[in-house]
């Protein structure tokens, strides 16, 4: 069993997407006698494996992962169940004497599991998201954006006028509470911390992190992503479901519709994948709490890995 005192204590691994947190992860959790709890918003579907950047068998082997493959993709998953989830899987890894690590550069899955954030009173609706999704669809997101700024400006402020889906949810939250989805978030900035969290971020310069993301999405098409797709959609899994939209899938099925060359998919995704990991450098370079490790000046995962085991240590121990 874990000692008492090192109830409470976990490790997150952040950054954005193609930095290496995996196999960090991975060596920090053997070195530990660990185990990780994934914060992937696309690596709990079953049958998204490519595409999600899942950790592969022998990785899965070597170190047990928790949150991956626990719904089918059809299936309705909000951040609040995710919470859940990993709390529970938190409490089983201290239970039998392991050290949890929350790995993942899903920001707001972070967020939720080491703030305690607590989510409002409002689950979700299907048919009013069916609504507020259709109408976005005729009129366009940024109509739908406009709405948002009128009774929430805060929000919209955080909210691209594209991003459909937390255009959506912001509606959706207001219309069904009648309170602002940002004065919501706002008490939840006021909770403290529930864990005794280490975070550490894995970075790159910016050059050589968006070389690291091209070479990953070509290791995915080499790998079968383009039949992965496929598959799905000869399932029946429709282009609107909520994963179906994700990084590595809505820029391919375009290709499969024979509305563009295979050569044009690729490029839209890794442009769209950089596009991403700015957005995760931006989220994550808010929270002051996370020590950044410049992995460009570090010998490989094995030294970051010592590095991360060390620091944590240190400052438990002072």
């Amino acid at each position: 069993m874990m000692p008492e005192h090192d109830r409470g204590r976990i490790i997150a691994i952040v950054g954005p997407t193609a930095s290496g947190k995996t196999e960090v992860a991975i060596l920090v959790a053997e070195a530990l006698g660990g185990e990780v709890v994934s914060a992937d918003s696309m690596q709990v579907y079953r049958g998204m494996d490519i595409g999600t950047g899942k950790p592969t068998a022998e990785q899965r082997a070597r170190v047990r992962h928790h949150l991956i493959d626990i719904i089918d993709p059809q299936e309705p998953f909000s951040v609040a169940d995710y919470q859940q989830r990993a709390e529970r899987a938190i409490e089983d890894i201290w239970s039998r004497g392991r050290q949890p690590l929350l790995v993942g550069g899903s920001g707001l899955y972070v967020r939720a599991v080491i703030d305690g954030l607590s989510f409002p009173m409002a689950p979700p609706d299907p048919e009013l998201r069916r609504r507020l999704t259709n109408e976005a669809r005729a009129r366009g997101a940024a109509a739908l954006h406009a709405r948002l700024a009128s009774i929430d400006p805060c929000a919209a402020s955080r909210i691209h006028p594209n991003d459909e889906k937390r255009i959506v949810r912001a509606l959706e939250v207001y219309e069904q509470t009648g309170v602002p989805i940002s004065r919501l978030q706002a008490v939840d900035r006021e909770r403290r911390p529930r864990y005794n969290t280490r975070q550490f971020g894995l970075t790159w310069p910016r050059c050589a992190l968006y070389q690291r993301i091209e070479e990953r999405v070509d290791r995915m098409i080499e790998a079968g992503l383009v039949e992965e797709v496929r598959a799905l959609l000869d399932r029946g899994l429709g282009e609107d479901l909520v994963p179906m939209r994700g990084l590595g899938y809505a820029q391919i099925i375009p290709y499969l519709r024979g509305q563009c060359t295979l050569a044009e998919a690729v490029r839209v995704l890794k442009r769209d994948t950089r596009r991403f990991a700015k957005r995760q450098l931006t989220w994550f370079g808010a929270d002051r709490r996370i020590e950044w490790l410049d992995m460009s000046g570090l010998g490989g995962p094995r030294e970051a890995a010592e590095l991360i085991v060390r620091k944590s240590e240190a400052r438990w121990e002072s």
